[in-house]
């Protein structure tokens, strides 16, 4: 892009150049030596006046020719050559200034009565002028086309590069990432398709939000009503009647086949999600983000300190994690108080709120100290546009959505003091991990 861009630009300043530039040098050639005879017929104008002055009443000489006057029309280097009538029927001459000029620009005009004024220059002091005069228009024409490269290299960037990460913007928003992007470019049409690009990835979080939390309600009241089922028929399992005994038992095979059928599915959901996330070193990978905001809290009169454990492993995408713990991170700093601790963990946490086994989790927990989140908010902290501050509301829904884009979880774990848990799979054997009560896998 950047480069067929310039090619373009610099073809057509190239172009102009060429067409202008030619006719330029061609004229500023001529101009030049029209400059010369012009003011040479002038000077000639003012000798024959001189001359006039000097003839008497019947157009002739009768004396000799004040030739200091008429030196002062005459060019360094320069040659006149005058002839008049002297009054005796015959032709004088007079020759001012140098005897011989070599080849010449030269310039006459006929006085009348066999006189005549010849005026001469040197062509080589004109050709040297000529020369200077064109090789100063070749020179801006040569510096036109150096700063149409440069605006042109300068244009490209400024196109190319932006349309560059438009396009992977737009290709990061079709695998799933839903960051927006604050970064304008100062391109009124470009900034439109980044706002654009920002609200759509906005809308479409907010939509796969929505259809997850939708699966997991479905799947959640599927259980209820399942396990609702079962006992009404563990009832009739204890019936005199064999035949109710037989049915019973058949349809309790039945309601376990779809139980388990419904975990699959949701299993299955989970690592579609993580299909595409390879293994991430949590700890090392938020190391650099906690260094970046442990400034800001020092200007605030703050701290943030990150506590990981070694080599916790997880399945997610490096990007959307720390977008994720940068919204967590940020709100605390604004909206929080005292000091933060961003804590990585590996734990075992019930895979659903129907399953009795566990699996390996990481937890990434962000914590303060402050106030906590009012009680009327509780219920609302992940809805996106609602705030009980000046803000946009659309932080924690887009976390929770970059999250779940990883198949993970976010969760407010406490409200006062606030306490935020991101759950992810984890990946590898990793070290040791306990159990942790209370806390479960993303449904």
């Amino acid at each position: 892009m950047r480069s067929r861009i310039l090619r373009s630009t610099l073809l057509v300043v190239l172009a102009t150049a060429v067409l202008l530039g030619v006719p330029l040098v061609f004229t500023t050639w001529k101009l030049v030596e029209d400059i010369t005879r012009t003011d040479l017929a002038a000077r000639l104008d003012r000798v024959a006046a001189d001359v006039v002055v000097q003839e008497g009443e019947d157009g002739e000489l009768t004396g000799p020719l004040d030739t200091d006057r008429l030196r002062l029309a005459v060019p360094a280097d320069g040659r006149l050559v005058v002839r008049y009538p002297d009054g005796r029927g015959t032709t004088a001459t007079s020759v001012i200034g140098r005897a011989d000029v070599g080849p010449a620009i030269t310039e006459t005009l006929d006085l009348g009565r066999g006189g005549v004024l010849l005026l001469q220059v040197p062509s080589a002091q004109v050709r040297t002028t000529q020369l200077q005069s064109t090789a100063v228009v070749a020179l801006v024409v040569l510096l036109s086309v150096v700063g149409g490269a440069v605006v042109s290299g300068l244009t490209a960037r400024r196109l190319a590069g932006p349309l560059q990460d438009l396009a992977s913007r737009a290709a990061r928003l079709g695998s799933g990432d839903f960051r927006p992007a604050p970064r304008r470019y100062g391109v009124v049409e470009l900034d439109r398709v980044s706002d654009v690009l920002d609200s759509s990835a906005v809308e479409l979080a907010a939509l796969l939000q929505r259809e997850r939390e939708l699966v997991g309600d479905v799947s959640h009241q599927l259980r209820s009503r399942l396990t609702a089922v079962r006992l009404r028929l563990d009832e009739l399992a204890e019936h005199a009647d064999p035949a109710v005994v037989e049915e019973a038992g058949a349809a309790m095979s039945q309601v376990d086949r779809l139980t388990a059928a419904v975990d699959e599915m949701v299993l299955a959901s989970r690592t579609v999600r993580t299909a595409g996330a390879d293994p991430l070193d949590v700890g090392a990978e938020l190391g650099a983000l906690v260094a970046e905001w442990q400034v800001l809290y020092a200007q605030a009169g703050r701290s943030l300190q990150l506590d990981a454990e070694p080599g916790v492993l997880a399945r997610a995408t490096p990007s959307r994690l720390r977008e994720a713990v940068v919204v967590l991170v940020e709100n605390a700093l604004v909206h929080g108080g005292g000091p933060v601790t961003v804590t990585v963990t590996r734990a075992l946490v019930r895979a659903s709120s129907t399953s009795a086994g566990r699996e390996p989790t990481v937890l990434v927990e962000v914590g303060d100290s402050g106030p906590g989140v009012p009680e009327e908010l509780v219920a609302h902290v992940f809805e996106r546009g609602f705030s009980g501050a000046d803000s946009s509301g659309v932080g924690l829904a887009l976390a929770r959505a970059l999250v779940e884009t990883d198949g993970g979880r976010l969760e407010m774990r406490r409200a006062r003091p606030a306490l935020f848990t991101i759950f992810l799979a984890a990946a590898g054997d990793g070290p040791s991990v306990p159990a942790v009560a209370g806390a479960r896998e993303p449904r």
